[in-house]
């Protein structure tokens, strides 16, 4: 039985209701939805404050790092008044201006092998919105343990990419196309090769348009499927990516 929503939910999520592949069914599911996103940064900024808006019920922000001057050329969520402060409740308090209904459960932590399945396994689905690729491997091992579907995007000067990673269905997961990270040095770090700060919001608010799609089961998800943007030549690419039968992570043997 859908749960009624009340008349400020009514007007706040008018646009979602009058939509047939939503309406009030869809609406109370993602009220009723819990969402992981791992960094609050460049993509985790546009993807939290649109999931807020969209009305995930609950989200969680998994970031042990605070808000820097450097990070307000593409990190949406932050402000200059909140510079120092740490990232996790920097970006809470941007959705609680948004939406203070919204609930937010913040984790002032760094991802480890230690914490991850508890922190993974309390949520529906995880957003990637990280860094470093220590991170992004970890994150896709413990989804596809646990079979949390895996919304991931990365992006670099005017370059991004993303896929949804759920294995048990057939498709691939992010070892698959990346069996391993490259050598330190190779891929160099955003500070190093920079970044046009709305390309970061063009991927994060991506992502989150196809988690609202993967609580909802709408449309074609993107699992076995990568996007690659290219800003320069605004261009999206759809590559079809297979799952490898003899990946460690989701292969035959695990």
């Amino acid at each position: 039985m859908t749960a009624e929503l009340s008349e400020a939910q009514e007007l706040r999520y008018a646009r979602h209701l009058i939509l047939d592949e939503i309406g009030e069914e869809g609406q109370a599911k993602l009220l009723a939805a819990r969402v992981l996103v791992v960094g609050a940064g460049g993509l985790g900024s546009p993807a939290l404050l649109y999931l807020a808006a969209a009305g995930i019920g609950t989200l969680g922000i998994v970031d042990d790092d605070d808000v820097d001057l450097s990070n307000l050329q593409r990190q949406i969520a932050h402000t200059t008044a909140r510079i120092g402060t740490p990232k996790s409740e920097s970006a809470a308090a941007a959705i609680a201006a948004l939406d203070p209904a919204t609930r937010v459960e913040i984790h002032r932590v760094r991802l480890t092998e230690t914490n991850a399945r508890d922190l993974v396994g309390a949520y529906d689905l995880v957003l990637d919105g990280s860094d470093n690729f220590a991170t992004r491997y970890l994150l896709n091992d413990v989804c596809a343990q646990l079979r949390k579907p895996l919304v991931a995007a990365s992006l670099l000067r005017f370059e991004g990419q993303l896929s949804t990673f759920k294995p048990w269905t057939g498709g691939p997961c992010y070892r698959c196309l990346h069996p391993a990270p490259p050598r330190p040095g190779i891929v160099p770090r955003c500070e190093e090769a920079g970044i046009l700060g709305a390309v970061a919001g063009v991927m994060g608010t991506l992502q989150a348009v196809e988690v609202v799609k993967e609580l909802l089961a709408l449309g074609d998800s993107l699992s076995g499927t990568l996007i690659l943007y290219d800003a320069l030549g605004a261009r999206f690419t759809r590559i079809r990516v297979a799952k490898d039968p003899d990946c460690p992570s989701c292969g035959r043997s695990v």
